[in-house]
């Protein structure tokens, strides 16, 4: 309690999604209040037991209006703590809390987690291997880098979340018209070399400067190219004690002191290069990652994310210690594709190891778990064969499952 009154969370929320967080901030005795996107406010899965008050506006991004929204509504709420549940949040979030001096992640660290640019530039000085890049304010130095860096690249928006938004470009020609078509908005890109490999997660819990958790996965098909050209996007989590979970780990843990995360949550991709056999630095973000990742590792590891993320910022609040539950060492893998039938029919699935089924309409999706690794990649590359035929529909990749991290 603080000056006889229970501790009050804002939370932002520009999806649907974060409710373990707002559920145990209730379960600790906490204020919930959620502020959130119009067009997810009646969803019916929020939590509505746990949050005291709601507010709607129309974009939780647009300023001044949010930040007067939310000053105003500090006259009469004390604010203890504002928590960002979506990518697109964090950045509003760090401003309000800049704003109101509210403690948490400002906005220099937080553009660390948000503004690819910012992001790889940290990582680059701080010596983390990065695919080469280069910001497109300067004429010059993008004709210089193109006659540097061989083709294929990738023009990335700096702060739209995953994949989304990133075109795979071949020759100068077309990079310059993509660059001239941009117009003003031209500046919030950056080019980067297209480094071919398998794309890995790493998933983690950061308290005081410390990774005290995480668990490694990789990408069946990556991210990037199931948003441009369709298909199905499927993840499994790695052997704890395989090289490439460990060397994960560690890249991890120096790359959130690079980054300078004291404590949260953060997802993060690396790319395993074809050509040399070295990990680079995608990208990162300081909330818990999507497209149902927080179920991955729930199923084998047994540890909640989100959850997690709400007793690390209160043991922050109340001044004490945050340790980690104990975990499990399963092993998980999640398929997920756009279907061509409005309900997929999963019943002809019935494995034992499946743990949770998507029930989404135009989508299919199957969560497996085991103690044995070599189980569930052998069910994940058998589903992604079935579900290719039973399920998988022609529409266009702009119509695919969100896979942003």
């Amino acid at each position: 309690m603080n000056e006889g009154r229970p501790y009050t969370i804002l939370a932002l929320a520009s999806e649907c999604k974060g409710i373990p967080y707002l559920q145990e901030a209730k379960r600790q005795g906490c204020r919930v209040l959620l502020l959130v996107k119009e067009e997810f406010a009646d969803n019916p899965q929020w939590s509505w037991e746990a949050i005291d008050e709601r507010f709607i506006m129309p974009e939780l991004s647009k300023q001044p209006d949010v930040t007067y929204a939310v000053s105003y509504l500090a006259r009469a709420e004390k604010i203890d703590r504002i928590v960002a549940l979506d990518d697109y949040d964090v950045a509003t979030a760090a401003h309000l809390r800049e704003h109101l001096r509210i403690p948490g992640m400002g906005e220099t660290t937080a553009r660390h987690f948000r503004d690819k640019l910012a992001m790889r530039v940290q990582a680059r000085d701080e010596g983390l291997l990065v695919p080469d890049f280069t910001a497109v304010f300067n004429n010059d130095e993008v004709h210089d880098f193109l006659d540097r860096i061989p083709a294929p690249w990738v023009l990335k928006p700096r702060f739209d979340a995953g994949a989304v938004g990133i075109r795979k470009l071949h020759d100068a020609p077309s990079v310059w018209d993509a660059l001239n078509g941009l117009g003003d908005q031209r500046s919030f890109y950056l080019l980067e070399q297209f480094i071919p490999g398998d794309v890995c997660h790493i998933d983690s819990l950061i308290w005081e400067r410390e990774v005290v958790f995480a668990v490694a996965s990789k990408y069946g098909t990556p991210p990037l190219a199931v948003t441009r050209e369709g298909g199905i996007f499927n993840t499994r989590t790695l052997p704890f004690d395989s090289d490439e979970s460990l060397a994960l780990s560690d890249l991890n843990a120096r790359l959130m002191i690079a980054l300078r995360q004291v404590r949260g949550v953060a997802h993060t991709e690396f790319i395993h290069a074809q050509a040399d056999g070295r990990f680079y630095f995608l990208e990162t973000a300081a909330r818990v990652g999507g497209a149902n990742i927080d179920r991955l590792v729930k199923a084998a590891t047994g540890l909640e994310l989100w959850q997690e993320a709400a007793r690390i910022d209160l043991a922050n609040l109340h001044g004490k210690p945050y340790y980690p539950p104990t975990v499990r060492g399963h092993h998980a893998g999640l398929i997920i594709c756009l279907a061509r039938q409005q309900h997929p029919d999963l019943s002809p699935y019935s494995e034992p190891e499946i743990v949770w089924r998507l029930e989404k309409e135009y989508h299919a999706g199957l969560l497996v778990a085991s103690p044995d690794h070599g189980r569930v990649a052998h069910l994940l590359a058998q589903y992604t064969d079935r579900f290719a035929q039973d399920f998988l529909t022609s529409a266009p990749p702009k119509a695919q499952v969100r896979t942003t991290i």
